[in-house]
């Protein structure tokens, strides 16, 4: 059964991986949202983002060049809730983004779905 918890909700999503992108990008979709992206780029990510601010981001912490956390600066400047996708050590995280939720590869899109909720919601 699909729960429908993201009802026009805009999500952003910047992920490398194809395989991931994709199979997150149908599990948000068939929970109602739509999906900004997605996008294998922080620059393309970052110019989306400033055309039209989604209501949440999923942002993989390495997007082929290293670690990187522009993107998420730009997202906590706009106030868009996101979180994490890694396969790095916790560690990785800048302590600035201490509070940040963080998935590590492999991760479940049904989780991801209900992390998204939670965060539509200010939990």
């Amino acid at each position: 059964m699909i729960v429908r918890n993201l009802e026009g909700a805009r999500v952003l999503v910047v992920e490398d991986d194809y395989f991931l992108a994709t199979d997150l990008q149908t599990a948000l979709e068939a929970a109602g949202a739509t999906v900004v992206g997605p996008f294998g780029d922080a620059s393309e990510a970052e110019r989306a983002l400033l055309a039209a601010r989604p209501d949440c981001a999923f942002v993989d912490v390495n997007l082929g060049h290293g670690p990187s956390f522009d993107l998420p600066r730009a997202l906590a400047r706009e106030d868009v809730p996101f979180a994490f996708v890694t396969g790095y050590d916790p560690g990785i995280i800048p302590d600035e983004f201490a509070g940040v939720t963080r998935f590590e590869k492999p991760m479940s899109a049904t989780k991801v779905v209900q992390a998204m909720a939670h965060m539509l919601r200010g939990e």
